[in-house]
């Protein structure tokens, strides 16, 4: 599997993004689950989903402090990496 995000480090936390489908975003059990799956790769950190809408719009799922500050930061900012996971 080949999955786009990046690991960021702000104010002394550590926080993993990983880009989705708007589906994933759509329930929680989804959410829940791929974060799940995505801890095993991305250990000991929080893990923050990001979708867009159709406008390009992000819209991130995760703990709320990080969340709050990601809304603040321009796409083009993050460090973005493929992370290819087997």
């Amino acid at each position: 599997m080949v999955v786009h995000g990046a690991v960021i480090i702000e104010q002394g936390v550590t926080f993993a993004i990983v880009v989705v489908k708007p589906s994933v975003t759509q329930y929680t059990a989804r959410i829940t689950a791929f974060r799940q799956e995505m801890s095993y790769y991305f250990p000991n950190m929080p893990i923050i989903l990001m979708s867009q809408d159709a406008g390009g719009t992000p819209h991130y799922y995760g703990r709320k402090d990080i969340v709050d500050f990601l809304k603040s930061v321009r796409l083009d900012q993050i460090p973005w990496k493929t992370y290819h996971i087997y």
